[in-house]
């Protein structure tokens, strides 16, 4: 039986840290990972959801264990109508850690689906995607950030 991983979150934009998330899951404990854009039409972004999609997409074009696609909603909604056996969640530091382990209680008591929490590389450990956006808002370059 595969095991599906889901990773869900805005991405705007997919840093390395994400990508590293993604990758070390499809190395230890996962067969397929859903890389999945929540969608809040009501919230700025500095993407679109294509460009989003489009970018994970060719990221990941030689990878045929990653499914990218978008949902609304709940992510343990979503969860539940995909399959999925546990949800991804990525911790930038040890400031992080009591944070999403509080998530993780929560998408657990809503779905029964457990949540693995991995850690971001140290380089990359203060790097997140609300970072690198407003860098991008200054146009600053962000390029070592990004996959």
């Amino acid at each position: 039986m595969s095991k599906v991983a889901l990773f869900a979150g805005s991405f705007d934009p997919f840093t390395k840290g994400h990508k590293n998330i993604v990758d070390r899951a499809l190395q230890s404990i996962a067969d397929k990972v859903i890389v999945a854009i929540g969608v809040n039409y009501q919230k700025k972004y500095m993407f679109t959801l294509e460009e989003r999609i489009e970018t994970i997409r060719k990221i990941y074009e030689n990878e045929p264990r990653i499914i990218v696609d978008s949902y609304e909603g709940l992510t343990t909604d979503y969860a539940k109508a995909v399959g999925a056996d546990f949800l991804l969640r990525g911790v930038r530091s040890i400031k992080d850690f009591e944070f999403e382990r509080d998530i993780a209680e929560v998408n657990r008591r809503l779905t029964g689906i457990e949540t693995v929490l991995l850690f971001t590389d140290a380089e990359l450990a203060c790097v997140s995607s609300s970072v690198v956006r407003e860098l991008i808002s200054y146009n600053k370059d962000v390029k070592e950030f990004l996959p």
